[in-house]
């Protein structure tokens, strides 16, 4: 009997002694979550780590679109035990979406952006993650990486970006002696030169409005500065009544009465190709528009492509803006929300959907410039812009993707009423600043 509890105490004592030598599925898989995710509950690419889903939100189409579920794509084999759940959705929707979503504490983990004043109302709120440390800022163009850093702390990564030079045909330049405006000075007296010649100086359908905008944003920024904008969208200084807005709408009115643009030009749609049909004509001479002109010159009429040149909108006399300040946008911006469960797996999320292989991709396909450096461009027209992105000190990103949309849309409404000479600079002002007043404020 004595000898039989002695072989069963052993065989207890064996046994204990294996398991513990053995370690369980589950102690096995804490442990690797501890080591590579700094304690995240969920583990960040072992095969037996806990099940996440995250969710991200965007608005890039075609080639762009691609690129992101592509990133997307190797994120989630890189992280086996992570799903990312993505809704693309559209431009104006979209901002309304989200701000419901941030204000009901619901948002997205990633979530897309351009940056700047939008950007900014989310992170005064906190409801944004600082990423200052889970990325390498000399990884990106600084001027794009501005929009998204405020106070020195970074709050999204671009991927993309464009910049709105003016185009010009370098044929009608040389034949009437014109060379590349340094001011606006040299911009009008291109323009009268022009006129005088029968030929209009600047192809725009503004049917849709926010070609038309593009004058006066730069207008505002040469003359108010590049923080004339953030100003009057955080309300923190100036308003969009400022005399800087002001002077911009008279200006704009003056190349107007000057002939500077064509008649009806408030009728003329720009999706259907007249202000580029303009140029293909040479009945115009200049075309201020984002880089993408140079993609729809090669489908529509390849052989334009040879006189096309480009120069940046001149500096205003006495402004406080300069030639090398760009209107340009910069999206996709990606940010992590602070509601996000597992905001590390966020960020890296961020980062490959930044990464350099994605912007190649967008830049490579879409026609769009890197916001991340080492891309090498098949085009080089994108090559020069780029190039004058990375020499620029300030962008002022596009007002309607900007602002809040009811906002946008008063901004607009009154820019296209100034081509039509149907308000006053004043009164437009004053309409666009009510607006924020009404919708900042409240």
């Amino acid at each position: 009997m004595f000898k039989k509890k002695i072989l069963w105490f052993m065989l207890v004592f064996i046994l204990l002694v294996l398991e513990a030598c053995g370690p369980t599925d589950s102690m096995s898989n804490e442990d690797s979550i501890d080591e590579t995710n700094g304690g995240e509950e969920a583990g960040d690419g072992n095969e037996g780590g806990e099940q996440v889903t995250l969710t991200l939100w965007h608005i890039e189409t075609g080639p762009s679109g691609e690129a992101i579920e592509a990133a997307v794509n190797r994120f989630e084999k890189k992280h086996p035990n992570v799903t990312v759940e993505v809704s693309q959705q559209e431009n104006d929707p979209y901002k309304s979406q989200l701000s419901v979503a941030m204000g009901g504490g619901n948002p997205p983990d990633v979530f897309h952006s351009w940056g700047g004043g939008w950007l900014k109302q989310f992170v005064d709120s906190d409801q944004v993650v600082d990423i200052t440390n889970s990325v390498d800022a000399s990884l990106y163009n600084e001027a794009a990486l501005s929009v998204s850093t405020f106070d020195s702390k970074i709050y999204g990564v671009p991927v993309s970006m464009d910049v709105v030079p003016v185009f010009y045909n370098k044929d009608i330049f040389e034949e009437y002696g014109l060379e590349e405006p340094e001011t606006y000075e040299d911009l009008l007296k291109i323009v009268k030169t022009l006129v005088e010649n029968g030929i209009t100086p600047f192809a725009l359908a503004n049917q849709t409005k926010w070609t038309g905008s593009f004058y006066l944003m730069y207008l505002a920024e040469r003359i108010g500065g590049p923080e004339l904008f953030n100003e009057a969208f955080e309300r923190s200084g100036r308003t969009f009544d400022d005399e800087a807005y002001v002077e911009a709408g008279s200006k704009l009115q003056d190349l107007v009465e000057m002939g500077a643009f064509p008649e009806g030009v408030n009728g003329m749609n720009y999706d259907t190709g007249q202000s580029r049909q303009m140029l293909y004509t040479e009945s115009a001479a200049m075309m201020t528009m984002g880089g993408w002109l140079v993609n729809n010159v090669r489908e529509e009429m390849p052989e334009f492509e040879e006189k096309l040149g480009f120069f940046l909108f001149p500096s205003v006399d006495g402004g406080k803006g300069a030639k090398n300040h760009v209107v340009g946008g910069v999206s996709p911006v990606f940010s992590v929300a602070k509601q996000a469960e597992h905001p590390e797996l966020a960020a890296e999320l961020v980062k490959e959907l930044a990464s350099l292989k994605t912007a190649t991709e967008m830049s490579n396909n879409a026609g769009s410039i890197s916001a991340v450096k080492g891309v090498e461009y098949d085009d080089p027209y994108i090559q020069e812009m780029s190039e004058v992105l990375e020499n620029s000190e300030a962008m002022q990103t596009y007002y309607d993707q900007t602002l809040p949309p009811e906002l946008a849309q008063v901004h607009l409404d009154t820019t296209q009423a100034l081509f039509g000479l149907s308000m006053t600079p004043k009164e437009a002002m004053a309409e666009v600043e009510a607006k924020a007043q009404e919708i900042l404020e409240e």
